[in-house]
Formats: structure tokens, C-alpha cells, sequence
């Protein structure tokens, strides 16, 4: 089967520890639909307990087996619920990618006098002030797990900074002055002059203690869940270097073929690529430039140019490096990288994504299942938002794994009409996928000889009529406006 990748989880997925459960569940239709593996979301403790999406992380560790920040389990579910989701994906032979944090932590058990300085937050290497002594939350103990699995404590010189400082009481970016420095890591994205600092308690790499537990940590979640591969978050964030050392580690020590792919959120094409050569093109990267193409592309209509569609992205630069995205749960409505992509659009972008024989293709949970939440906006009020489920998505992945094989052949000749033709193996399981971005639209192709007088039929089902190659070997293939349909042989 091609390679088709889940997330497996949106920013608003139902709590109470029922989302492992449920999951399970839709496995054997996600399977049969196509898809090959899942990412899945932090399952570790969160700061906010059960309640978190899980990017506040409190404990590695403890995976909703522990009595920690108020709940046992996450709001994912339990430990033994979580093993027993991961063995029934290697049971289905799907792949299984967990949610890695190691930019941070938050929630400390307790706090330590240390020494610290304010930054400005738009320039991090300007001072803001002198050092001064203060109280931050810096120290991790875990009381819950009371050293179990790891006895390792974690203390300010683990983290190059904070953004809370108890005593005396104020907020804003602080670096921590420890043994390891006063200034920020490097090999880090250079906005604000140095990005080091996201959130929470910063770690700090350069601290050899720290390298060695999250390489242990590494090696035992492996040994827990038996994954795959490995979503890495917030590598604007994370000294490259760092994250070259510990997938190396992971390679060489727990799993040679270890799947990696990075959150390196940027719509710079070049940083994009810039990032692949500093870490060896050992890991992928999701094509930030291609969804924000999406993006626009939905919001403009008839004024977005489809031929321009791969300029300046990785699926064009880099596809071997490149995992493809209509959506995630940082872009979804209401959330800090808000940029959607219209439903009318999305069936388009997943033909993109899903129907070419380019890149790895990530299919987002909501477009599957649809979602329902309310949430706050920037103006303060409460929002009602619904996303609706792709109709078509089933049908496009079920097309992923019987039609894109072959010779690849594109017709990106028209700002508001493009197709292309996956050849296949032999002449019965290719398809020409065509989409419009506008009117209805057809494209003139001449398929040769070996095609004359074969009839066609849009599996989407979008278009009723049939298309019969002529006695040239033309034949005019169709889309109704802001549609896509998918050519295959009649049977």
C-alpha cells in the first residue's frame, strides 16, 4: 500500500479519556479506507492534566498511569488503553508516529531562587535590565510517579529560560543564568534574533545531563509502544544539532528505520530547505508553503493561479522530504496559526496531496470525521465552529492505493484548470485526475493508440457522463467548477 498518514487529532478532540478508545475503534475502516499510519497526540502528562491537547508537558513518563496535576489518566485516555490502541495498529500493520515534546515543560512541583534577566520579548538577545535574583518554577520531581522508570530530577540548570517569575512577581522572557550559559542556544530559527524560547521552561541541550535522560526517555517510550517513526514538535525551537544527536541515537540503538518527521512552522521555502541540509536530510518536514497555497487558493477563487501551485515548495524542491498537509490543529479555526482551508477547496487539495505520486501525504482527523467545538476569538467572544467532513475523502484514499502508479505526466497549463495523468502499471488501474478552480473545465489528452475507443468514468462520481477515447487516441476529459473528478477505465 502507498504511504497514507493520520493525524489523529485536532485541537478540540473530545476529552474525558475517550479518544484512545475511540480510535481503536476506527481502525479497521481507516485501514481499509487506506491509510497506513497515525500520528498521534502527546500522550503524556500535561500541566493541565486531563484536559490538555498535550503540548504543556508535565512528565514523559507517565502515559495516564500516575495520579499527577490532578487526574490519573490524560485526555486521551489510559496507559493500558493507549498500549492496547498501538497493538492493534501493529496488529492491522499500521504505522504508529507519536507526538515528541522536548522543547519545554511546564508545571513544576516546586520553585528555586536563581538568578535571571529580562529580554525584549521582539529581540531576545537585547537585555532588558539587570540580572537579579528571583523565584521561578524550575524544579520537576513527580511526586506521582515517585521515581519510577526514570529517578532523574529535573532543576534550573535543565532550562535556558522562563516566562514567570514568582518572586517578585512579574511575566515576560527571562533567561536563566546557569552553569551552561547567559546567553540562548543556537542553531535555532533567528526570528526575534534568537527563537530559543517558545514557552513554559525552556530546556537547555547544552546540558549533558539533560541529552542523556530525553535519549533514555527515547529508548524506553520505544520499548513501551514499539513505534515507527516520531512527529517532532516545535524545531523552530530546538538547536539542530540536538535533534540530529538524538534520532542518530534512536537509529542506531532502538530502531534503525525510524520514521521522523519535523513541525518546522515557516512559510519560507528556503529556511525550509536550509533546515534539511543542516540536520543531513535525516528527517522530513511538513510543507508549510503548499498549505498556505491551499490556504490562499480557497480564499481567492478564480484569482489564484493553479499552475503556480508547487512554486517555491518542498514538494517541488524537496518531495523526498516532504510530508504534504490540507490541515492541522494549529491552522483549524481559532487556533494561534488560523489560516483554513475553505471546505469547497479541500477535495481539490486532498487530489493534490493524496492523487500524486509526490510526498507523503498527512490527512487531517476533522476532514474524516468531521468536528463541532466553541471557543473564544481574537475579539473575546464565543465562537460556534463546525467542520465538516470531506465526503469525497474515503473515495480519494481508496484512489490513492488502486490508481497513482506509473508514469506521472501534469498539465498545470491553466491558471483555473489543471490535471494530470498517472499512467499506472498497465492500462487498467491509471487515472487523470482534473480540477477546477473556477468554471466547468475540460482538458484535451491524447493517451495513444493503445487507448482507442476505451471508456472512462469519474469515480468521484462528480461527473455522470462517461468519456470515450476517439479513433486518435484524443479524448476530452471533465470537471464541473470548483471541482475535481478522477478518470479510471470503465470496467
Amino acid at each position: 500500500m502507498k504511504g497514507t498518514l493520520l493525524q489523529s487529532f485536532h485541537w478540540y478532540t473530545e476529552g474525558e479519556g475517550k479518544h484512545w478508545k475511540k480510535l481503536k475503534a476506527q481502525l479497521d475502516e481507516l485501514k481499509k479506507w487506506g491509510i497506513t499510519a497515525m500520528w498521534l497526540p502527546p500522550a503524556y502528562k500535561s500541566a493541565s492534566g486531563d484536559v490538555s491537547v498535550g503540548y504543556d508537558v508535565y512528565d514523559l513518563f507517565d502515559l495516564g498511569e500516575f495520579d499527577q496535576k490532578n487526574s490519573v489518566v490524560t485526555k486521551y485516555g489510559t496507559k493500558e488503553e493507549y498500549l492496547a490502541l498501538t497493538e492493534k495498529m501493529h496488529e492491522l500493520h499500521m504505522e504508529i508516529y507519536p507526538d515528541i515534546v522536548m522543547n519545554h515543560k511546564m508545571g513544576a512541583d516546586e520553585k528555586e531562587k536563581v538568578k535571571v534577566i529580562k529580554v525584549e520579548e521582539e529581540d531576545r538577545l537585547k537585555y532588558d535590565g539587570e540580572p537579579f535574583e528571583a523565584e521561578i518554577y524550575t524544579k520537576f520531581t513527580f511526586p506521582g510517579r515517585d521515581k519510577k522508570y526514570s529517578e532523574f530530577i529535573w532543576d534550573f540548570q535543565c532550562f535556558t529560560g522562563i516566562d514567570y517569575v514568582a518572586e517578585p512577581e512579574q511575566t515576560g522572557i527571562f533567561k536563566i543564568l546557569n552553569q551552561y550559559g547567559d546567553n540562548w542556544q543556537e542553531e535555532v530559527d533567528d526570528e526575534n534574533s534568537n527563537y530559543d524560547y517558545l514557552m513554559g521552561a525552556d530546556i537547555d541541550f547544552r546540558n549533558p545531563n539533560v541529552v542523556a535522560e530525553l535519549k533514555y526517555w527515547g529508548k524506553w517510550y520505544y520499548d513501551t509502544i514499539h513505534f515507527d517513526g516520531v512527529r517532532l514538535d516545535a524545531l523552530k525551537h530546538l538547536p539542530a544539532n540536538h535533534m540530529v544527536e538524538w534520532l542518530d541515537y534512536i537509529r542506531a540503538e532502538v530502531r534503525p528505520d525510524c520514521f521522523a518527521v519535523g513541525e518546522y512552522w515557516t512559510p519560507e521555502h528556503e529556511t525550509l530547505v536550509k533546515y534539511i541540509d543542516e540536520t543531513e536530510g535525516k528527517m522530513h518536514l511538513f510543507d508549510v508553503p503548499l498549505h498556505d497555497k491551499f490556504h490562499e487558493a480557497s480564499e481567492q477563487g478564480t484569482d489564484f493561479d493553479l499552475s503556480t501551485l508547487f512554486d517555491k515548495t518542498l514538494i517541488q524542491s524537496n518531495p523526498d522530504n516532504a510530508v504534504t498537509l490540507v490541515a492541522n490543529h494549529d491552522t483549524q479555526p481559532l487556533q494561534a496559526l488560523e489560516a483554513p482551508v475553505a471546505p469547497w477547496f479541500k477535495p481539490l487539495a486532498y487530489a493534490i496531496i493524496l492523487l500524486r505520486p509526490f510526498g507523503y501525504p498527512c490527512v487531517f482527523y476533522p476532514d474524516v470525521y468531521g468536528a463541532e467545538y466553541v471557543d473564544k476569538g481574537e475579539d473575546g467572544n464565543d465562537h460556534q465552529i463546525t467542520m465538516p467532513k470531506i465526503d469525497c475523502l474515503p473515495k480519494l484514499l481508496e484512489a490513492r492505493q488502486q490508481f497513482v502508479s506509473g508514469e506521472y505526466v501534469e498539465f498545470f497549463d491553466h491558471p483555473n484548470c489543471v490535471a494530470w495523468w498517472n499512467k499506472g502499471e498497465n492500462e487498467e488501474n491509471g487515472s487523470i485526475v482534473i480540477l477546477s478552480n473556477g468554471e466547468d473545465g475540460f482538458k484535451d489528452i491524447s493517451l495513444g493508440e493503445n487507448y482507442v475507443h476505451q471508456v472512462f468514468v469519474d469515480y468521484l462520481g462528480n461527473v455522470e457522463e462517461e468519456v470515450t477515447v476517439g479513433d486518435d487516441g484524443m479524448a476530452r476529459f471533465l470537471t464541473k467548477g470548483g471541482s475535481v473528478s478522477v478518470w479510471i477505465r470503465k470496467k
